[in-house]
């Protein structure tokens, strides 16, 4: 039997998500060979108050199994699981919440179905992080900020600039994603970013828990 979250409500996971700073994203892929619920409880034992699982080359009973398997590690640890692109997969695994790209369904359909998850909408400019707004989107993605080789994004950097300028006109909840490095983090904080999604900055460290432990506290820097 699929384990229930330890959050009851949208309620509980919206003030669950406002305590987030570092927001590990994980794929295979970038793992560096090691087992994906290795490195969920490495980072949730670092410290970590949201996991999303990213599996862009692998199906979906593998990201089905995967997240069932990660359910009880966020039940122990009192985190956010979230799933990337796959409202059934987040709903048959009991995920808090899936992350919606621009091509995967709208929010509002994602909403009709799931009601109870926590949505999230990659965003890359003004026009698409009001029109997730208007949507009923729970957070917003701004990104990529920087270069990065972990996701075709179709887009350039944004930069920190826009960022700002697109955080400025929208009131809601929004982490920054893309080419991010433990030494962008204290100019990122400065600009008003309060969550962080990182991909192998730390799932490739050597040691992930002591990694997000060190990220976490350059938000105090």
């Amino acid at each position: 039997m699929v384990l229930q979250s330890c959050f009851s409500s949208r309620e509980e996971k919206a003030a669950a998500f406002d305590a987030v700073d570092i927001y590990p994203v994980i794929s295979s892929e970038f793992t560096l060979g090691r087992p994906v619920v290795e490195i969920f409880e490495a980072v949730a034992a670092g410290g970590a108050k949201i996991v999303q699982l990213r599996e862009k080359n692998k199906g979906m009973k593998y990201l089905y199994e995967l997240a069932v398997a990660c359910r009880p590690i966020a039940n122990r640890y009192g985190i956010l699981l979230m799933i990337d692109d796959h409202v059934d997969v987040a709903l048959a695994a009991n995920a808090d919440g899936v992350h919606l790209g621009q091509d995967d369904l709208p929010v509002p359909v994602a909403r009709a179905i799931a009601p109870g998850l926590w949505l999230g909408n990659s965003t890359h400019n003004l026009e698409e992080a009001l029109a997730a707004k208007a949507a009923g989107a729970d957070c917003i993605n701004i990104g990529p900020l920087f270069p990065t080789q972990t996701k075709e994004v179709g887009c350039s950097p944004l930069g920190l600039e826009t960022m700002k300028q697109v955080a400025a006109q929208i009131e809601l909840p929004f982490s920054v994603m893309g080419g991010i490095k433990a030494r962008h983090i204290p100019e990122l904080v400065r600009s008003g970013a309060k969550h962080i999604a990182m991909v192998t900055e730390i799932t490739q460290a050597p040691d992930v828990a002591a990694k997000v432990r060190e990220l976490r506290a350059l938000f105090r820097c």
